[in-house]
């Protein structure tokens, strides 16, 4: 017999995560707590134009009170939606960017040692604009930039890209290009 969750109480829910106290048994039947945060799962979409710059944000993240350089990314707000069609609509809302082709690269755990949050990770191409529809205060001030992807090696060394998801996305991207192409 392995782990197994005997219980869980929520002590605290907001208006997109909530965190719970869970009670767990191991394998010996000791019981145990830990801290567990709830988080609706997300998409993390790598948009690639046909000449092989990919379109990145800069944007203000208040838990480490610094901005970012990211893939678009965002949370599976709306309920029962088809997480491909969530990657479209975050494409389209964050960047203004439509995409002909959105191929599932991945899923991953972004921090499992104590959050459920799921994503999702696509790579859109054969991109067409379209208008943007921001949504809250960090996105209505972030900034829309475009890198080579071969640069993207360099970022990371430099430390100029430093958000996990981010890495994930850009470096599977690239492989999964490089041997296509």
């Amino acid at each position: 017999m392995g782990f197994k969750k005997l219980d869980e109480r929520i002590v605290w829910s907001g208006t997109l995560v909530s965190a719970g106290v869970g009670t767990f048994a191991d394998p010996d039947g000791n019981t145990f707590e830990r801290d567990v945060v709830h988080h609706p799962g997300a998409v993390v979409v790598v948009p690639v134009t046909d000449d092989g710059e990919v379109t990145l944000v800069r944007q203000y993240r208040a838990a480490i009170d610094r901005d970012l350089l990211e893939v678009p990314a965002g949370k599976r707000d709306v309920s029962d939606e088809p997480v491909e069609l969530t990657a479209h609509r975050e494409l389209e809302e964050e960047v203004g960017m439509k995409a002909g082709s959105m191929v599932k690269l991945a899923e991953f755990y972004n921090s499992p040692g104590f959050c459920d949050e799921h994503s999702f990770l696509f790579l859109a191409t054969d991109l067409s604009p379209c208008p943007t529809s921001f949504q809250g205060h960090e996105e209505q001030h972030m900034t829309i930039e475009r890198v080579s992807l071969d640069a993207v090696p360099a970022l990371i060394a430099a430390g100029e890209l430093v958000d996990g998801k981010s890495i994930i996305a850009l470096c599977l991207a690239r492989e999964r290009l490089i041997n296509r192409g």
